[in-house]
């Protein structure tokens, strides 16, 4: 008997509609796993709680949102352990066999993974950053930050998936990711030519958190806050295209 065209190992070709019957296939398989094995909740919590902790550091500064944000920078490695545990810890214990039999098209595995880190991530960085800045008056500069930092840590945990998609290791994954967050800033100044310390400075998604907090002499950034947002994104986007294609062409 021919499986069902809707079925976990059914076969279904072509056209929008069948795109979308493999896209809840492959979020319902992915959403079984996180029910059973919650491996995102204990990152997801922690990049909540340090995100908000920018709260404790009060209000005495010329740039109060900024130092209230400062927060984010802790929460994103969290978030990154999320982005790389979602997947990375498939291939560790062994799970992504099993994982590419419910799902065989490996794209509609990695993209139901990447809808799920999201719908993790944006309510965890949303109550953070709101935590961070509740005590501070509302304003344009505060709205524009608080929204930027949302968005850069869901950019950060789905850099982290195409990473971990990129390199089958969360150990690698990891080691990865943390070093263009944390890294990378130390070691730019290291570099004799100025001009390309400057180049890379505009490049690396590491300096990038630092414009989308500031609300204050913002004139004097090497990249507007959207512009620096536009370098994660690129980033990203990078990642997970590379993750994608590698994925593809991989046996397992």
């Amino acid at each position: 008997m021919r499986p069902a065209p809707g079925g976990l190992h059914g076969r279904v070709d072509g056209g929008p509609a069948a795109a979308r019957c493999r896209a809840r296939v492959a979020l319902t398989a992915e959403w079984a796993k996180l029910r059973t094995a919650p491996a995102l909740l204990v990152p997801l919590v922690l990049a909540l709680l340090l995100t908000a902790g920018g709260a404790a550091l009060g209000d005495h500064a010329l740039d109060p949102v900024h130092l209230h944000l400062l927060g984010v920078r802790l929460g994103q490695a969290a978030v990154a352990a999320a982005g790389v545990q979602i997947l990375g810890g498939e291939y560790r214990t062994g799970l992504i066999r099993a994982s590419l039999l419910a799902v065989p098209r490996r794209l509609d595995m990695l993209a139901a993974k990447a809808t799920l880190l999201t719908a993790g991530v944006a309510p965890a960085a949303l109550v953070g950053v709101t935590a961070a800045l509740l005590t501070l008056p509302t304003g344009t500069p505060l709205l524009r930050a608080a929204a930027e930092s949302v968005l850069y840590l869901i950019l950060i945990g789905l850099l982290a998936l195409g990473v971990a998609a990129a390199v089958r290791s969360s150990a690698v994954a990891i080691s990865i990711v943390l070093a263009l967050l944390y890294l990378m800033p130390i070691l730019l100044p290291m570099i004799p030519n100025p001009d390309w310390q400057r180049a890379l400075y505009r490049l690396t998604p590491a300096t990038a958190v630092q414009a989308l907090s500031t609300t204050v002499d913002s004139a004097t950034l090497t990249l507007s806050p959207w512009q620096a947002l536009a370098v994660v994104a690129a980033w990203t986007t990078a990642a997970l295209l590379l993750g994608a294609v590698l994925l593809h062409r991989r046996d397992t």
